[in-house]
């Protein structure tokens, strides 16, 4: 069965046919790491982590090279090492440490290939001095400008017209462009402000020059997939296309161009004001990361997506029914690359990934028939195939052991030993009020002659 993607570009789904099979290339827009990542940037993180797992196995796990950047030159940071009293280097060094440890968290292989803006200085001045060689850009007051009129194609991605551009770029209508749609490639930098000599002074790039010399660097003039989130599409993406089709018009840039939809939380949008706002960070503190993937990946990733802590409950509680059922294999699973119809079926069908945990469901649901059968040999293939399943979607490689107890929560142990104190003196009132307070917190106890061993519920 064929790979079918949703094209942004040409607004229909079609079958993904690579350049070359043999070097499959995706660019994915990654951070500004000017603050640690909320629940909204990490859609798009584990989204297209699913995707490049998907190449991979569709393609080879050496055909494929999954590019993600880092900006770390942009206002935004500026702007924020200042309010903070720090240093650039700092902000920008703590912040991506931050970034990486949360995808880690969140099950998220790290790219191939992750450049940074700071880095491509070079490729992206050499990138403005072509395209002010073909007459779609010039230089005004310090400032190089892309020419929008230049390009007639030009939102085409967006589907924008001409005011609808305008308005949706909120920039500043500067007296020195030539026409008020057109957009910043370099800058002029004040001593204070990080800056690069170049042909136009000291300054520095425009974001979204950035990401057209970064994809252009790594993975070529034309490449297949380029990613991200549905708020890039305009102004970001659709200058991207602008700079690299106008610097290489015999190329084509990013074949495929694919957008997670806008995330809600609570009900609302996220907002610090109103208590909904969540990082990764601190969403952590709470949940497991499994959970949160499981979370992101329950809603079709065009859709819009209502991100809720119930939601993230809810997932683990599959969770825990999906490991229950590995467990029945004791650790005995037959091993198998062979991830099952129904779960490959969904993912083919560009990215289903509710229809694929539906197949992860039916597959569970099958071990459990299994083991009350008292087939042993079908739970151990079925575990297989649950794990080849979860490997796909970057879930379910924990032991199932390791995923109740979790980290082995130091206050739940402390309260289970004074519960085991509480019996032995024939407190048994006690010992049932530490029960009790447990299964509050989502913890089930199971007592037997080896003791006591505990597991997470919820």
């Amino acid at each position: 069965m064929t790979l079918h993607l949703h094209n942004t570009y040409t607004r229909q789904k079609e079958a993904f046919e690579p350049i070359d099979p043999a070097s499959v290339r995706m660019y994915v827009c990654g951070p500004t790491v000017y603050d640690d990542i909320h629940i909204g940037n990490a859609r798009p993180l584990v989204i297209f982590d699913v995707l490049a797992r998907l190449l991979r196995l569709l393609y080879g796990e050496s055909a494929v090279t999954y590019a993600r950047n880092i900006t770390d030159v942009d206002d935004k940071i500026i702007d924020r090492a200042f309010e903070n009293g720090e240093s650039i280097d700092d902000l920008t060094a703590r912040t991506a440490a931050n970034f990486h440890v949360a995808a880690a968290d969140l099950g998220c292989a790290a790219p191939d290939v992750e450049p940074r803006a700071t880095d491509h200085i070079p490729q992206m001045i050499a990138l403005i001095e072509d395209l002010i060689a073909k007459g779609h850009a010039y230089e005004a007051e310090g400032h190089v400008l892309f020419n929008v009129p230049s390009m007639p194609e030009y939102g085409k991605l967006s589907g924008r017209n001409r005011d609808e551009m305008i308005a949706g770029a909120r920039v500043e209508i500067a007296p020195y462009k030539q026409d008020p749609s057109d957009f910043v490639l370099w800058k002029p930098s004040t001593d204070d402000q990080p800056g690069w000599e170049s042909p136009w002074g000291k300054g520095r790039p425009g974001w979204h020059l950035e990401c057209s010399a970064m994809s252009k660097e790594h993975l070529g003039t034309s490449f297949d997939i380029h990613g991200g989130g549905v708020d890039l599409v305009f102004p970001h993406h659709e200058n991207e296309i602008a700079q690299s089709l106008c610097a290489h018009p015999d190329a084509q840039f990013a074949r495929y161009w694919m957008h997670n939809g806008y995330l809600m939380s609570e009900g609302e949008k996220m907002s610090k004001s109103l208590g909904n706002f969540y990082t990764v960070t601190d969403l952590l503190t709470e949940f497991p990361g499994e959970a949160l993937r499981l979370a992101l990946l329950k809603t079709h990733y065009r859709q819009p997506l209502d991100f809720t802590k119930d939601g993230v409950r809810e997932a683990r509680q599959e969770l825990n029914r999906f490991y229950r059922a590995l467990a029945l294999a004791e650790g005995e699973a037959l091993e198998t690359d062979g991830v099952p119809d129904d779960v490959m079926t969904g993912l083919r069908d560009d990215l289903n990934t509710p229809a694929a945990l539906a197949g992860v469901h039916a597959v569970a649901d099958a071990v459990f028939a299994a083991d009350k059968e008292g087939d042993a040999v079908a739970v151990r293939v079925g575990a297989g195939a649950l794990k080849a399943a979860g490997r796909i979607l970057g879930i379910l490689q924990q032991d199932p052991e390791v995923w109740f107890q979790g980290d082995g929560d130091a206050a739940i142990d402390s309260l289970i030993a004074e519960r085991n104190a509480a019996r032995a003196d024939k407190d048994f009132a006690r010992a049932d009020e530490i029960r009790d307070e447990l299964v509050a917190q989502g913890v089930v106890l199971e007592d037997g002659a080896g003791g006591t061993t505990w597991r997470r519920e919820g």
